[in-house]
């Protein structure tokens, strides 16, 4: 089901939910800064915050999150400057509404996506980079310690790749290589598993999709846990892609809110479109999901 909010005529895209002191926020992609929401129930009204970053430079702020850690709160984010393209950056402040400022660059190169998480290991940044190696070029996911919320240990670990077609994002870039992407990455811990969340195909149609894999796992250090991609058969089976309702399903983040997992993420209405292009129209929507013995499950509508 969709979010509901108090402005119409917004999209919300890469949402991301934060819940703090019993409040909800949602901070999504936007061209300015980054946006956000703010709610006391998940099904109720979310009110808009307007932008809550306030950087030195740059517009497209992609895929924002945030993290409570020792009394601040960081986001991480990626942007386009003057002279680079999407890199990661961190930001802090000390309200989940900003402003969030005093950003730092964390890469010279193309990097977004972020999903910081706290094991009794330490920090670990989730992202997503480019790769033209052997196999399938895109992007995929990563994850690297964080020396503190402003340094990562430039130590990355591959942990989920392309190995679908159907992860294909068309029409074919990069002077004719064949693209892929395995991006948004997501992730939680339950029960003795460990699952890493994403998003494949193309956030321009209806190929875009949610999948997942997991692991069988109490490791703390996240860099050494090595995760199985969900499949069926070893055949192509998101957890979610376009259906009934909706198309262009992605980039998600998950709650867990009065004692149940949901799963927040974006999606368009279906609905066609006379010249088949793309049009901006990602709004925040909703599932309840069960997380059990290494299998993520999502209700209907």
């Amino acid at each position: 089901m969709k979010l509901k909010f108090d402005v119409q005529g917004k999209s919300q895209p890469d949402p991301f939910i934060f819940e703090d002191q019993g409040k909800l926020y949602l901070y999504v992609t936007a061209e300015q800064g980054v946006e956000a929401y703010s709610t006391d129930d998940l099904f109720g009204v979310w009110q808009y915050e307007g932008v809550v970053t306030q950087f030195r430079t740059g517009h497209a702020f992609w895929a924002p999150s945030v993290i409570y850690y020792q009394g601040k709160y960081y986001m991480y984010v990626s942007f386009d400057t003057e002279d680079t393209f999407e890199n990661l950056h961190v930001a802090v402040a000390d309200s989940p509404l900003g402003p969030f400022m005093h950003e730092k660059r964390l890469f010279d190169h193309f990097s977004i996506d972020s999903h910081v998480v706290e094991t009794e290991a330490g920090l670990f940044l989730w992202y997503v980079k480019e790769y033209l190696g052997p196999g399938r070029k895109g992007v995929r996911i990563y994850v690297d310690r964080l020396l503190d919320p402003w340094t990562p240990a430039y130590e990355p670990a591959e942990k989920v790749i392309p190995t679908f077609d159907e992860e294909i994002y068309p029409p074919n870039c990069k002077d004719g290589i064949i693209w892929h992407t395995i991006e948004g990455p997501f992730w939680l811990q339950h029960n003795g598993w460990q699952y890493v969340m994403y998003s494949g195909g193309c956030f321009q149609d209806d190929s875009y999709h949610i999948g997942y894999a997991a692991a069988k796992s109490d490791e703390p250090d996240l860099t050494k846990v090595a995760f199985i991609k969900h499949t069926e058969g070893g055949f192509f089976a998101p957890l979610l892609i376009k259906n009934a309702e909706e198309e262009g399903t992605g980039h998600n983040s998950v709650l867990f809110w009065k004692g149940a997992f949901y799963m927040v993420y974006h999606g368009r209405d279906l609905q066609p479109r006379s010249d088949g292009g793309y049009v901006e129209a990602r709004t925040a929507r909703v599932r309840k999901m069960e997380v059990q013995e290494g299998c993520l499950q999502l209700s209907s509508f």
